[in-house]
């Protein structure tokens, strides 16, 4: 069977845990981020789960959980 290309730029939005969990970045974190309050800065450095429904098609992306 012949090696799978990974999809470099879902590669660069997601990471794979060792558990198998797909964590993803929030959107709107470069644009008008000085008038967001401190608080919600904050939040947009955290990553989150990837929505149950789009797991299939992210790890279809990255074949060897880069």
């Amino acid at each position: 069977m012949p090696k799978l290309k990974t999809n470099k730029s879902a590669a660069r939005r997601f990471k794979v845990t060792g558990t198998g969990l797909v964590l993803r970045t929030k959107g709107m974190k470069s644009h008008l981020r000085r008038r967001k309050s401190k608080r919600v800065s904050r939040q947009f450095d955290k990553m989150l789960p990837v929505a149950p429904a789009d797991v299939k098609r992210v790890k279809r992306a990255l074949p060897y959980g880069v």
